[in-house]
């Protein structure tokens, strides 16, 4: 396994540390019928580069097609060590994985088509930065997709959001508001759904709107500066 750069303050989530036993078999169960769905929709082309913020165990691995190139990252070194173990097991070699925070992550500007973030936006401390890397390492009309829950517009449903908030918190889960979440992140949000009716959680597919930068003429730009700089 290849282990990133982590910040000093790295922020870990209880729901990674202390219950990091039952999250196989509450994730698996729970969610990982959601995200194949997800991903499976997405009809994701062959080469693509796709980055999973929060890979976790790497229960979500097996939903992405071979052809494309994933790099999953992760604070917690105990989750990684069991997705590499699960990577080296399905003899994948598709995938790589990195320990990494995911608020500071060490990543090329626009070096992955896809970056996916499943149920993870409300275990980090700013989610506006979160979406903001996320946004950075994306390419161009690249695709962002996250999968969370948020607090309800309807009146009774936020108030049961509210009054829980104090519990969640305690394993590292805020509860947030999709438009407070996405209002200033520049990206335009291509569809917003939920797999059924019943579902607590809405599935996110913006675009990265952000503009297209011509690397062949921002070069030729800095070779011409460096021509016309005066000689020391």
């Amino acid at each position: 396994m290849t282990l990133g750069t982590t910040v000093p303050q790295a922020y870990e989530s209880k729901l990674y540390g202390e219950y990091s036993g039952l999250y196989d078999l509450f994730f698996a169960r729970f969610f990982y019928p959601r995200i194949k769905a997800v991903i499976r929709d997405l009809k994701i082309p062959a080469g693509a580069r796709v980055l999973e913020l929060g890979v976790g165990t790497g229960l979500a691995l097996r939903a992405y097609p071979p052809h494309c190139h994933v790099t999953g990252v992760d604070l917690a070194p105990d989750m990684l060590e069991r997705a590499q173990e699960r990577i080296d097991r399905k003899g994948w070699r598709h995938i790589e994985l990195h320990q990494m925070n995911a608020m500071d992550l060490d990543f090329d500007d626009s070096s992955f088509d896809y970056v996916m973030a499943f149920h993870v936006i409300s275990v980090v401390p700013d989610a506006g930065q979160f979406l903001a890397e996320a946004r950075r390492v994306c390419k161009p009309d690249g695709r962002i997709i996250v999968i969370n829950h948020f607090r309800s517009n309807k009146r009774v449903l936020a108030s049961l959001d509210r009054r829980i908030e104090p519990i969640t918190r305690r394993v590292g889960w805020h509860t947030l508001g999709r438009d407070e979440v996405f209002a200033e992140s520049a990206l335009e949000l291509e569809r917003v759904y939920k797999t059924s009716r019943r579902s607590l959680f809405t599935i996110v597919v913006a675009r990265n709107a952000k503009p297209v930068v011509d690397s062949v003429v921002a070069s030729r730009m800095v070779e011409l500066d460096r021509q016309n700089a005066p000689a020391n």
